[in-house]
């Protein structure tokens, strides 16, 4: 082996190994954004963190309200508060129902002003969805909401922090009924819910679901005889000290999670 294949032999030596170490630490360095991101992203409360057999049921209030009448009856036969987010949209065609679900006890939350999608719009414009909405709410129902959900379920950090800055907290689900799709029956629904039960869980349905009111009607006697206790979501969720995790699991604080 001649002078010169030896030394073009190290030079693409040097090289791949260049190559090598630069694709290593461009890797490592991509790695470490993707971390710093995650640990930066807001994330909504999904479900609780709690040994105790809590959970809530919710429902999302955007168009009709042909059915929502026998949902609170439901809700009545078996003495359960529910959790009602709605829309302005909603609100200025159906005050009257909405007041009757405060009348009938129910916790009143935020779902937006039009029902955007909140993380496609400006921070000016999410924070007018936000007052605009919690400001009909209390027009209409004498209510004051606390709770916000995201229309869609999209959020993103500008819109999460507008709300932890004006003490309201943002709520998501852990189980999705899915009971606005025509395609689903009030056996899929009850199916979907049912085998999805956990402590802590949020309940998504919809006050105009086709099925939702038959669906209720077997999922919380169900639910009650597993020894569950459905509580509005306020009172599910920890309202101080608590942090949230990239899953969405609201913590307990820390005194609570103490054995002293």
């Amino acid at each position: 082996m001649n002078y010169r294949t030896i030394t073009r032999g190290l030079t693409l030596m040097t090289l791949a190994a260049g190559f090598f170490t630069g694709f290593l630490m461009q890797a490592c360095e991509e790695d470490s954004i993707r971390t710093a991101a995650a640990a930066e992203k807001q994330v909504p409360v999904y479900f609780v963190e709690t040994e105790e057999k809590k959970l809530a049921i919710s429902f999302d209030a955007a168009w009709g309200c042909e059915h929502t009448e026998q949902i609170l009856d439901t809700l009545q036969k078996y003495d359960v508060k529910a959790t009602f987010f709605l829309t302005d949209i909603w609100l200025e065609d159906y005050p009257e129902m909405a007041r009757k679900i405060a009348e009938r006890g129910h916790e009143i939350a935020m779902h937006s002003v039009t029902h955007p999608h909140m993380s496609q719009i400006s921070e000016a414009e999410a924070a007018q969805e936000i007052d605009g909405n919690r400001q009909t709410i209390v027009d209409v129902t004498g209510y004051e909401p606390t709770l916000f959900r995201f229309p869609f379920g999209e959020y993103d950090n500008k819109s999460i922090n507008l709300l932890r800055e004006r003490g309201y907290y943002p709520v998501q689900w852990s189980i999705d009924s899915l009971d606005w799709m025509e395609s689903k029956t009030a056996e899929d629904i009850i199916d979907r819910v049912t085998l999805g039960l956990h402590p802590g869980a949020i309940i998504l349905c919809h006050n105009n679901g086709t099925y939702t009111a038959e669906a209720i009607n077997q999922i919380i006697p169900y639910a009650q005889q597993e020894g569950y206790q459905f509580v509005p979501v306020g009172e599910l969720i920890y309202r101080e000290g608590y942090q949230v995790n990239q899953q969405g699991m609201q913590i307990k604080p820390k005194a609570e999670n103490s054995d002293e």
